[in-house]
């Protein structure tokens, strides 16, 4: 992806049936109106907005059977994306909706011969599953289901497929984490990096051993990008904010180092609430985070010139 325009596929995903805090669905419009597409195409990329995928299911359907309906849908959607050479960018939406991105992700990696690996920026750990779930809301269950962790059954449409192997996913940015999952996380051996470490390390370390590893595995890496990564003083628009997230620098330096990478293959952005956000101030972050991925530039943005700046007379 670096340094070159890429044909991204726009993906809605207005699923709030994994949460009990309504208004996730509403993430996918309030993320065009901010401007994600021209914001896109501004710095040169071919970007297909695909619509919103909206599954056959009751207004009421909750639960596993509703997730899953969204799950089979949006894995057709991204498969389909990258097969057909397009980087799938899902715009959600409560973070069940990665259970069908990773699984198209997945599908096309298997098919190709390729290793997938999961870059999780998150407060949280999406590791529970319904026995160990204190809430029992989906959307925190993701990547125990897409691991294999049992509870799920029904869930994907092959009951026979080969689960995500925890030893390549990794979790950026945790900060809350319930007792349950914590040893599964712990267990299964996943990948952490919490905010204590990005406190004492900063992001830069951490993130480029996670990179150098999916380049010598010659990798597809998959970013979920979920809004509470980010400090809630930042990015209000999320029902599962957690005091202590990363900085709006922060995350920009992330993004610049994953474009620079050129290794990501798909993306989801999720949680973004706009009936909890601020006259829209998330989004408009979620789409300047998202342009720094797709190769934004500090300086290709209009500066005054040396002699215009106040204070600064001849020399």
């Amino acid at each position: 992806m670096s340094g070159a325009a890429r044909r991204i596929v726009v993906i809605g995903a207005p699923i709030d049936v994994g949460t009990s805090e309504p208004g996730a669905l509403m993430g996918p419009a309030a993320l065009r109106t901010a401007g994600l597409i021209r914001s896109l195409r501004d710095l040169g990329h071919d970007v297909v907005d695909a619509g919103d995928v909206a599954p056959d299911l009751a207004p009421e359907a909750r639960g596993l059977t509703a997730v899953a309906a969204w799950t089979r849908d949006l894995a057709g959607a991204v498969e389909a994306a990258l097969g057909a050479g397009g980087l799938p960018l899902v715009m959600g939406g409560d973070h069940s909706l990665s259970l069908g991105s990773v699984e198209g992700a997945m599908r096309h990696c298997a098919a190709a011969g390729r290793p997938l690996f999961v870059l999780w920026l998150d407060a949280h750990a999406d590791f529970n599953t319904p026995e160990t779930s204190p809430s029992g809301n989906i959307h925190g269950m993701p990547l125990a289901a897409l691991c294999g962790e049992p509870g799920f059954s029904g869930l994907f449409e092959d009951a026979a497929r080969a689960s995500l192997d925890p030893a390549r996913v990794h979790l950026f940015g945790l900060r809350s984490i319930d007792a349950g999952e914590r040893a599964l996380v712990r267990a299964r051996a996943l990948g952490v990096t919490d905010m204590r470490d990005i406190d004492e390390f900063g992001v830069v370390a951490p993130l480029r051993r996670i990179l150098e590893r999916v380049a010598e595995a010659g990798g597809h890496l998959h970013v979920s990008f979920d809004i509470d990564f980010l400090d809630p003083a930042i990015a209000p628009g999320v029902g599962t904010t957690v005091p202590g997230g990363a900085t709006f620098r922060e995350a920009h330096l992330i993004m610049e180092m994953l474009h620079d990478s050129g290794l990501v293959r798909s993306l989801d952005v999720v949680e973004l609430n706009p009936f909890l956000d601020e006259r829209g101030r998330s989004a408009r972050v979620l789409v300047e985070l998202v342009a720094s991925l797709f190769g934004r530039r500090i300086l290709d943005r209009p500066t005054p010139p040396i002699e215009a700046v106040p204070g600064r007379g001849p020399a």
